[in-house]
């Protein structure tokens, strides 16, 4: 595996200071948010003096009961064609649920959520990150998760589910330590059992991340400093083999760059504390592992199809729970889901407020109460900008807001970008489009 070095998280907002910061060896970018054929500047510029840069997929969804949808992995594929990436890497983790498996309408979690550590969905998943690798064209890494929500009736510890995913596919891991101090807050697992069960000779990198406590419930925030506990659980990890990477990821509440150079020189320390690793090896005499090479095909280790659909049902149910108010499947706790689907909402609303920027400069201090109004009562069943769209088009089909200049905005606002185009301001083309809509409603 390609030593990669200290990296941070590339995103707009911190682009300049990014650029600045001595010592970084590479970057990592959201690949959902990259055109390839309009790549921003600053990462342009961070290519040509030899920093790699990995795009880091968040929609795939390989743990959902579906197969991995042809679009999305030939998108991942271009990102990484076109920023010469030595990897590609995405989530253990289902974001969407429902459709023809289990004869419901689909919906969208509009984040990560937790697969079962069971039997069935190991199957499923691994037949999903082998149809994966088979469309890439580099290696691919899966990232562990935070959850809020445990599954009833697991089967596995998140260390021997990665054992066997790594195993069975050849997949490499990306492992988050922040996410190993969340499940440890929010479902009593040990992180050190959880390294000691690992292959951790499968390790591409690791991530290192801030969140924050309340009520007993840890939030993976990424927009908070980065605390002690994962700095620790860090030094855990490097005392029993060197990663080939190490990176810090802040989405939100950037702070200064002077702040983001600490923490990472938190994590340089960190590292530095583990001494030398028990596992350290060159990549010479580094023995083959069960990462080192994937299946050439499926085989006889393929998801049945009575295994998907189990999934499919278990996992519809569980996020119509959570985002369309149907009752609670059997087992879970109802209180750890009722935080689970206020946390959605929450970032719902703050994405659709990144999506749609004017949206909250139209409705003001009204957006946030009338998003999560809206939220409640209506899943999302797109990607953030149509769930923009259809906010937007439920507010004025309930003759909302009541100030009229704010409704004729908000109007003019969904109008220009509910078509194929923006509308044109010459008269005669308004002329046009008011006559096409009388003739339409007669």
């Amino acid at each position: 595996m390609k030593r990669l070095g200290t990296g941070i998280g590339w995103r707009p907002e911190i682009a300049d200071a990014v650029e600045a910061m001595p010592g970084i060896e590479w970057v990592e970018a959201v690949a959902e948010n990259l055109c390839p054929g309009h790549l921003p500047e600053s990462l342009l510029r961070l290519r040509e003096r030899g920093v790699t840069v990995v795009p880091h997929g968040v929609s795939l969804g390989l743990g959902g009961a579906d197969r991995p949808a042809e679009d999305r992995l030939t998108a991942l594929a271009e990102r990484a064609q076109t920023l010469g990436s030595p990897l590609v890497t995405e989530h253990i983790a289902f974001v969407r649920a429902g459709g023809p498996l289990t004869a419901s309408p689909l919906l969208e979690a509009g984040h990560l959520l937790p697969v079962p550590r069971t039997r069935d969905a190991l199957d499923v998943l691994c037949e999903n990150v082998r149809i994966a690798q088979a469309a890439l064209p580099v290696p691919l890494a899966v990232e562990n998760i935070a959850a809020l929500i445990a599954w009833p009736g697991e089967e596995l510890t998140e260390g021997q589910f990665l054992y066997e995913l790594a195993d069975r596919t050849g997949v490499r891991l990306l492992i988050d330590v922040a996410n190993l101090h969340t499940n440890h807050v929010n479902r009593g697992e040990d992180p050190a059992k959880a390294l000691a069960e690992l292959p951790v000779e499968a390790i591409a990198y690791v991530h290192v991340a801030g969140g924050f406590e309340r009520d007993g419930v840890w939030h993976d925030s990424h927009a908070h400093p980065v605390p002690r506990p994962v700095l620790d659980i860090l030094t855990d990890l490097a005392s029993r083999v060197t990663p080939p990477g190490v990176l810090l990821e802040r989405d939100d509440n950037f702070p200064e760059a002077g702040e983001l150079a600490g923490e990472l020189e938190a994590i340089r320390g960190a590292l530095k504390r583990a001494g030398t690793p028990q596992a350290q090896a060159s990549e010479a005499d580094t023995p083959r592992t069960p990462a080192d090479e994937a299946p050439d095909s499926p085989g006889p280790d393929s998801a049945p199809a009575p295994a998907r659909q189990r999934l499919a049902l278990a996992q519809a149910a569980l996020l119509s729970a959570l985002v369309a108010g149907t009752p609670v499947p059997e087992g879970f706790d109802r209180v750890r889901l009722g935080v689970q689907s206020r946390a959605l909402g929450a970032k719902r609303a703050d994405v659709v407020a990144k999506v749609a920027p004017e949206l909250p400069e139209i409705l003001g201090t009204g957006y946030r109460p009338a998003f999560l109004a809206y939220a409640h009562g209506h899943p999302m069943s797109d990607g953030y900008r149509h769930d923009a769209l259809d906010f937007a088009a439920h507010l004025l089909l309930g003759g909302q807001p009541e100030d009229t200049e704010t409704r004729r905005r908000l109007r003019e606002w969904w109008l220009d970008r509910s078509g194929p185009a923006p509308r044109s301001q010459r008269p005669t083309a308004r002329l046009a489009r008011a006559t096409r809509r009388v003739l339409l409603r007669r």
